[in-house]
């Protein structure tokens, strides 16, 4: 099982993650309701494509761009499509 935690909650858990570049994608449905919310941020990668981000929210506290995925991958990063990937203090274990 991978977990994905920040400030002591959980916020994402699967058995299903898959691991790109040593990180790990978590599928949407792993994801722990009401701890995330849309950002504006995109960024684009040569070969998976543009990244899309959300805010992660713990009790009232805030950690921007926390958490990406890839809503259209292109066909050699198609197996993440709309997967779910942490970083900035997120500890995935």
């Amino acid at each position: 099982m991978t977990i994905a935690t920040w400030n002591g909650t959980v916020l994402a858990e699967s058995d299903e993650c898959i691991i790109v570049e040593g990180n790990a994608y978590f599928p949407p449905t792993a994801l722990v309701e009401g701890h995330f919310e849309p950002s504006t941020t995109t960024s684009v990668c040569p070969w998976k494509g543009t990244a899309s981000y959300y805010d992660v929210v713990v009790d009232g506290e805030r950690n921007s761009d926390a958490a990406w995925y890839y809503p259209e991958p292109k066909d050699a990063a198609k197996e993440i499509a709309g997967y779910v990937a942490f970083w900035r203090g997120v500890t995935v274990r």
